[in-house]
């Protein structure tokens, strides 16, 4: 549990990216934790009055000393699901969108919408929430 030493112009960063311009809570629990550390608090001192976990704690210290004060602040990259449908996919559902209805129907819905891309290759397993994502990416409504 080394004490972190920032140096005068990190102090000052860090003092106002706190009060200045819109944050996420995350970045500025993350700057006070460094001041915190650097006054010479305990980490779990600094986990108690931040209501965070001592790993926490531990995690922003380490990549502070790893990898300096911008990446300490910042918001890794998360992996996430992977997109399912690339960029020809959507531009193949948007262009269904923008055709003629069915007959018998007076426009598409995405479940209509839905039942016609499972025909084509590559669009089988395609589902109505992917397709209304797609469309509301698009700024497309149906209805």
């Amino acid at each position: 549990m080394r004490q972190i030493k920032l140096r005068k112009k990190e102090i000052k960063y860090l003092k106002e990216f706190s009060k200045k311009g819109y944050k996420s809570a995350r970045a500025l629990i993350r700057a006070k934790v460094l001041l915190l550390i650097h006054k010479g608090e305990k980490e779990e001192t600094i986990a108690s009055v931040l209501d965070i976990s001592r790993r926490t704690v531990s995690y922003i210290k380490a990549r502070y000393r790893k990898e300096g004060l911008e990446s300490a602040l910042e918001e890794k990259p998360r992996s996430g699901q992977p997109c399912k449908y690339d960029e020809r996919d959507e531009a193949e559902i948007i262009a269904a969108a923008c055709t003629k209805s069915p007959k018998g129907s007076k426009r598409w819905s995405v479940r209509l919408l839905t039942k016609e891309l499972r025909k084509k290759k590559g669009l089988k397993t395609i589902n109505r929430e992917s397709v209304r994502l797609v469309l509301k990416k698009a700024k497309l409504s149906l209805g």
